[in-house]
């Protein structure tokens, strides 16, 4: 009987002592255990792929975790880890399109690199059924989807105004100019706006002015009808436009159009106040020419700021004699070709309604 309950002593510390090893294995993963990850395929359906590791890394990964127990820094071990062989770091530094893509390609790709899966997105059909519908991202600005008027850029130009340029130094009491061009002193010379004030614009014909229409295109003309005037730049026709009155008037942008028929009129500007003198004065506009088409002829054209509320009330049309001198080269299906400058032309204006 005695040994009997010896040996039922026996069978049950042998079984505590498997129940102890049974929890203390439970604790913690064992290298033996399969790890999976859960995807969707291209049908909707849930898969399972067992993840497969290298020896080399499963041991990385289980001194990592042995490590991090003990209470070293798993950042330590993250670190030697990741930064992997000298071949590999030395590929990784190699400057090529491959580690280092173009960047305006990868925007117009949809910032997918090569070999980098194409993105999806999951719905349900009417049926139930789960679909996944691959996509390429669409990087292009509202501007290029046409979503938005790309703002107006104004045409670069030479402007002379008050405050723009160098004033003159006031002239010395009692000086003699021939004295002062015997000792080779030189007077100070006038700004162009004043050189261009003193022969405009008082005197300009404002019998047949013409009517600011605001909101749509409206035509002028130069032909042997218009005025002419002796601007300080040299003789030429000009027109003259009435610009809305009021310290309460915004600025607007004026799109300035001359059209080619047997020659271009190459035009100037000049804002005059209420009293008709120069306020600022636009030239050497670098406008840009647009072609001829079955529709229409070619046409410079120029995007010009004007701001009534700085006292501008008339706009001035005109050309100069340098710019008659010149001429306008452009290609087109025929080859290069040249464009005489003339004195006489056709004129379009347009108030837009973006500053």
């Amino acid at each position: 009987m005695r040994s009997k309950r010896f040996g039922s002593q026996v069978v049950l510390l042998a079984l505590s002592g498997s129940l102890l090893v049974g929890c203390q294995s439970a604790g913690g993963p064992s290298s033996g255990t399969q790890e999976y990850f859960t995807w969707v395929d291209d049908q909707g359906r849930v898969q399972q792929s067992p993840i497969i590791r290298e020896p080399e890394e499963a041991a990385r990964e289980e001194t990592a975790s042995a490590e991090s127990n003990d209470g070293v820094p798993a950042g330590t071990v993250a670190s030697s880890a990741q930064s992997g062989s000298p071949t590999e770091q030395a590929a990784d530094s190699e400057f090529n399109l491959e580690n280092y893509p173009d960047g305006d390609q990868l925007e117009r790709d949809g910032y997918i690199r090569p070999g980098e899966p194409q993105p999806y997105f999951s719905w349900r059909d009417a049926e139930g059924n789960i679909r996944v519908s691959y996509y390429q991202p669409d990087t292009r600005s509202a501007v290029e989807k046409g979503r938005i008027k790309p703002p107006v850029q104004l045409t670069p130009a030479s402007i002379y105004q008050q405050g723009g340029v160098a004033e003159p130094e006031a002239s010395r009491e009692g000086g003699d100019p021939d004295a002062f061009a015997v000792l080779g002193i030189e007077q100070a010379e006038q700004s162009y706006l004043e050189q261009w004030a003193a022969r405009c614009c008082t005197e300009l014909e404002t019998g047949a002015v013409e009517q600011r229409h605001s909101g749509r295109e409206f035509g002028l003309t130069l032909d042997e009808a218009s005025p002419v005037h002796r601007f300080a730049s040299g003789d030429s026709p000009y027109v003259l436009v009435q610009l809305p009155a009021g310290e309460t008037e915004t600025g607007f942008i004026l799109r300035l159009r001359s059209f080619a028929r047997d020659g271009l009129f190459v035009p100037s500007v000049a804002f005059l106040d209420r009293d008709m003198r120069p306020a600022r004065i636009v030239t050497d506009l670098v406008a840009e020419f647009t072609p001829e088409s079955w529709h229409r002829r070619g046409f410079l054209e120029a995007f010009i700021p004007v701001f009534p509320e700085h006292g501008e009330r008339w706009l001035v049309i005109f050309t100069r004699d340098e710019d008659v001198r010149g001429q306008t080269v452009i290609e087109d299906e025929r080859g290069p070709r040249a464009i005489s400058h003339v004195t006489r032309g056709e004129l379009s204006l347009t108030e837009l309604d973006e500053r």
